[in-house]
């Protein structure tokens, strides 16, 4: 890849909300010095509730920081990046898109690892959805340490911690309230813990005593059950949400870590849980930003796992490849609110990746040095694969680049069979393709193609699917297509003096013009003779612009096709 003067030159700093970011880590967990970095590595943190589907918002805040630790290692630090499973959370909702809602009912209020998969693939509810997600993130370059909480909480890995907030009971009583109003402020005794009853495993528990030690007792409202228990051995003592996030942070040490704009808005989860870490675990809260809601499309409201309306990674890749799909974020600063399309925007998403791809290999200019650096590191950002130290790495092979609506009418011209569209794309002098792809630019080609075939079939508007008749319907009557006699001569024309010899058309224009002027000689208005043609060719009104789709037709086909007229 060349820069847009053809040097070398140093590309500044913070040319990208991501490196603006890693900057800012080490300029507040650890100040810069000769260059060199205090710290030995920089943690890095997200996590959700694995309670339904993860959808592509709580993707959001996983690409988010993974952004962050490539641009922090890309400056020559080493990043501890966690991805924390709160799959100790209770089970509160079955989601509406769940099988087996009735078994599923059962096991409300019970923690989220010990609710069975109703799909019986894996060991519970929680951990299928955990594979769902572990299996996809490393298809679009991501690759966090994962952290179990229920595995944590049940070997008593946070004892201490719970003691410190047992400790400071009053403490987080005042911090909690402080930015309630009265009428929302905790009312009568209050416990920072909550238990999960040993005997029928519900958190219909209350906490009646500590001894000022290791002791907690507590008493189960569902089943009778009373139990006073160790939490150095205890497995279902837990800490309440918003003194377990900032507690974590101190356990961890995390240094960074986004949130959603609801729990940054002001008095919200972010804003307690930074006083609870300081002054409860003595751990500076982690640098942070507010990341806005995702829309999808044709889909109302926000997207939620526990209602089970949700689009969830794998639905954006089968339509987005996966660089594209990095592109979507890499390209959109978090706070920003935006929609994923799955109708012709489609289009639109993939002309912008390709023009950024063109303008970091050199192939297109920006409009100025410091839009050429921001749309490189775009598109660094973008690619899918890193080298041995998690660092961005783009491929040292240009990418063989199909327009993707192109791309979609060469498949549907090849009977939506990519095997055909490939080989075509092979052979070379194909209408709207410049070059040959070589071996090791078919992987990305093939990935693209099927996108697009998906999008074709699956999502795209009907005006924009066709079907390109065969011989055989055009056998069954002396006019296969209900088309008038100037419409008639118009396709014959058509047929014998510019189909009969398309290949020596050099480009559409040419091609175009000399449509126009058969419409001329039918005595046809050149739009009556579009219509004629998309009708006999697709039996539509209107296709893809008539010239380059003539061109891109085979030969013999097209002959065949309106050999009966």
């Amino acid at each position: 890849m060349t820069s847009q003067k053809d040097s070398n030159s140093k590309q500044p700093r913070a040319v990208h909300w991501a490196d603006e970011y890693a900057e800012k880590i080490i300029r507040e967990k650890g100040s810069v010095s000769a260059g060199d970095f205090p710290k030995d590595h920089y943690t890095c943190a997200s996590g959700i509730t694995p309670s339904g589907t993860v959808h592509i918002g709580n993707f959001r805040e996983i690409i988010s920081v993974e952004l962050v630790v490539r641009a922090l290692r890309d400056k020559g630090v080493k990043v501890r990046f966690i991805y924390s499973w709160d799959d100790y959370d209770v089970f509160r909702k079955v989601p509406a898109n769940m099988p087996k809602q009735d078994e599923l009912q059962k096991y409300l209020r019970f923690p989220i690892t010990m609710v069975p998969d109703p799909w019986e693939r894996d060991e519970s509810y929680a951990r299928h959805n955990e594979v769902d997600v572990e299996n996809v993130l490393p298809l679009v370059g991501i690759f966090p340490e994962y952290i179990y909480q229920a595995k944590n909480y049940r070997a008593s890995a946070y004892a201490a911690s719970i003691k410190t907030a047992l400790e400071h009971r009053d403490a987080l009583k005042i911090i909690l309230d402080k930015f309630r109003d009265e009428d929302h402020k905790i009312q009568g005794e209050w416990w920072p813990i909550s238990a999960f009853c040993d005997k029928c495993n519900r958190d219909e528990t209350d906490i009646d005593n500590w001894d000022g030690q290791w002791i907690v007792s507590y008493h189960c409202n569902s089943c009778g059950y009373e139990a006073a228990v160790d939490i150095r051995e205890a497995k279902g003592i837990k800490l309440v949400w918003r003194v377990d996030w900032p507690m974590r942070w101190a356990y961890e040490q995390v240094d960074f870590e986004p949130a959603g704009k609801d729990h940054h808005s002001q008095g919200g989860s972010f804003d307690t849980a930074r006083h609870v870490c300081k002054e409860v675990y003595n751990w500076d809260a982690p640098v942070t930003f507010r990341y806005d809601f995702i829309g999808i499309k044709g889909t109302p409201g926000k997207m939620s796992s526990s209602k089970g309306k949700v689009i969830d990674l794998p639905d954006i890749l089968r339509v987005y490849t996966p660089e594209i799909t990095r592109y979507l974020f890499a390209g959109t600063r978090p706070n920003t609110e935006f929609t994923i399309s799955f109708d012709l925007d489609v289009i639109k998403i993939y002309e912008d990746y390709d023009k950024t791809e063109r303008i970091a290999w050199g192939d297109e200019k920006a409009k100025d040095e410091t839009a050429f650096l921001r749309e490189k590191r775009i598109y660094e950002l973008s690619q899918v694969n890193l080298d041995s130290e998690g660092k961005s790495i783009t491929s040292s092979v240009k990418p063989f680049q199909v327009p993707f609506r192109h791309l979609c009418n060469l498949i549907q011209i090849a009977d939506c069979d990519i095997d055909k569209t490939i080989a075509r794309i092979k052979c070379g002098n194909v209408c709207g393709v410049t070059g040959v792809p070589g071996d090791s630019q078919l992987p990305a080609l093939l990935t693209r193609c099927r996108c697009a075939k998906y999008w074709i079939e699956e999502c795209a508007p009907e005006e924009f699917r066709f079907r390109l008749r065969t011989v055989e319907e055009n056998t069954d009557s002396q006019t296969p297509v209900s088309l008038n006699e100037k419409e008639i001569a118009g396709i014959k024309l058509l047929r014998d003096k510019i189909i009969f010899c398309i290949e020596k058309f050099p480009d559409d224009k040419s091609c175009a013009e000399a449509i126009y002027q058969c419409a001329e000689e039918a005595g046809l208005e050149g739009k009556e003779l579009f219509r004629a043609a998309y009708q006999a060719l697709i039996g539509k009104d209107q296709g893809p612009r008539l010239a380059n789709f003539l061109r891109c037709i085979d030969k013999e086909r097209l002959l065949g096709i309106l050999e009966k007229y």
